[in-house]
């Protein structure tokens, strides 16, 4: 791995949780698919057989979170997430005026709060590059896709708890 590539931060239970998603695809995921497109393929012409197209794209979504996962689990820094500081930091929880609306989120990779209703933001999303850094009262803004300026100011910064 480069010096250089980026770190996702996960819990230990997020890891875990995605540690075993992948056994769980790369093994028994990938027998069943298998025996699923086999039997697909004993009914005949392939090109008509919509059991097994079925089955292919189900076989091309699987290997492609197969990737996603080896990929996250690589990069994966683990531990527990930071304590706030009052800085705005990949883990913490952040509460923030966005446009003149109150917003609470969770910054960083989605798969930390699979589990949790909190909105989770990544670090590398527009809205997340621009208040990294930030204390509780900056302003700053952003630039959405649209090309639209969002205003932004961070009210509170928080240790994420995993609720």
């Amino acid at each position: 791995m480069a010096e250089d590539a980026p770190v996702t931060w996960l819990t230990q239970e997020a890891f875990d949780r995605l540690s075993n998603e992948l056994d769980e695809l790369s093994g028994f995921g990938r027998t069943d698919i298998a025996k699923k497109i086999e039997s697909a393929r004993e009914e005949g012409d392939l090109k008509e057989n919509s059991g097994y197209h079925a089955a292919k794209e189900e076989q091309g979504k699987m290997e492609a979170r197969i990737r996603q996962l080896t990929h996250l689990l690589r990069i994966a820094e683990v531990g527990h997430a930071p304590e706030s500081h009052g800085v705005v930091v990949t883990g913490t929880v952040i509460t923030a005026m966005i446009a003149g609306d109150e917003s609470v989120f969770l910054l960083g990779n989605r798969e930390i709060a699979s589990d949790s209703d909190i909105d989770v933001w990544s670090e590398s999303s527009p809205l997340g590059r621009a208040i990294v850094g930030l204390k509780i009262g900056d302003k700053t803004s952003f630039e959405a896709p649209n090309g639209k300026l969002i205003a932004v100011e961070v009210v509170k910064v928080e240790t994420y708890t995993g609720k």
